[in-house]
C-alpha cells in the first residue's frame, strides 16, 4: 500500500479486479453469457484514468435494469455505422461496437463507428486497449471510434500492452473505494453456514462424508471435518433456528 498527500491507496492486481467485477455484475440485470465479456472493464477504465471502480460503484444501480439487447444500428453506409445505444451505459456499448468494428473492417479494410446515446461516453477510450485483441488498432475521438487491421502476434506484451502493464504491475486504487467495492462484491456469495461450506468449490460433501464431484483429492483436501463432526454443529444450529422461530 502507498500513501498520496489525500488519501491511501492500494496496488490490485487483476486477478482480483477480475474476481470482484465478476461478482458485481452477476448482481445486474445482465445474463451471465454477456456480463462475462464486460468484466475487464472497470480494471481497463481504473488504469486508463477514467471512471474505473468509483465510476462501477457509482453506476451499480443502473446496471441492474440494464438491458444491452435495445442497442441497435441507426444507420449503415459502407464501413460507416451508427449505433444507437438506447441510453445503455458505455460497457454494455463497447461489445458490440467492436464486434462491428472487426466484422467492417474484414470487409472494407477500414472502419467508422459513432455511438449516439450511451451514458459515460468518455469510456469510450476503453475501446484503445481492446483492439489488438482481436486484430485491430482502434482509435478514439469522442463518440467516434475507428478501426484498421493490426497483426496478431500472440504475445501479450505487444497485442495488449495495457493487459500486459496491468499484470505486471496492477493498478493504484483508494483503498477505502477497494474495500467497498470487495463488500457490494461479497453480496453475490452464498450466506456461510455449514451447508455452504460442504457445497463450496468443486465438490459437495454429504453429511455422511462421501464425496459427489472430485475424488481424487490430489491436493491432500481433508475432508473429514465436514463429515460427522460437521453434522452434528449443523443439528446444534438447526435447533437453535427452530427454537428462534
Amino acid at each position: 500500500m502507498t500513501s498520496s498527500h489525500f488519501s491511501p491507496s492500494m496496488r490490485v492486481m487483476p486477478r482480483e479486479m477480475r474476481l470482484m467485477s465478476e461478482r458485481i455484475f452477476s448482481l445486474s440485470s445482465l445474463s451471465k453469457g454477456f456480463f462475462l465479456t464486460v468484466c475487464d472493464f472497470p480494471m481497463y477504465s481504473q488504469k486508463l484514468g477514467l471512471g474505473g471502480f468509483k465510476l462501477f460503484e457509482q453506476r451499480f444501480g443502473r446496471f441492474k435494469s440494464a438491458a444491452p439487447a435495445r442497442i441497435a444500428i441507426a444507420s449503415e453506409d459502407g464501413n460507416r455505422v451508427a449505433l444507437d445505444a438506447a441510453s445503455e451505459h458505455v460497457w454494455f456499448v463497447l461489445p458490440t461496437a467492436i464486434d462491428l468494428l472487426g466484422e467492417l473492417t474484414a470487409r472494407f479494410g477500414s472502419a467508422e463507428l459513432t455511438v449516439a446515446g450511451a451514458t459515460d461516453p468518455e469510456e469510450l477510450a476503453i475501446a484503445t486497449g481492446f483492439g489488438g485483441r482481436s486484430g485491430l488498432s482502434i482509435s478514439v475521438s469522442g463518440n467516434v471510434l475507428k478501426a484498421v487491421p493490426a497483426a496478431v502476434t500472440g504475445d501479450v506484451r505487444k497485442d495488449d500492452p495495457l493487459l500486459w502493464a496491468l499484470l505486471e504491475n496492477g493498478t493504484e486504487i483508494e483503498t477505502d473505494l477497494w474495500w467497498r467495492i470487495y463488500h457490494l462484491a461479497k453480496q453475490a456469495l452464498a450466506t456461510d453456514s455449514i451447508v455452504s461450506r460442504r457445497h463450496a468449490g468443486p465438490m459437495i460433501v454429504n453429511e455422511d462424508g462421501t464425496v459427489i464431484g472430485r475424488k481424487d483429492n490430489d491436493d491432500e483436501t481433508d475432508v473429514s471435518f465436514l463429515s460427522s463432526k460437521l453434522s452434528e454443529r449443523e443439528k446444534a444450529e438447526r435447533q437453535k433456528e427452530s427454537a428462534r422461530s
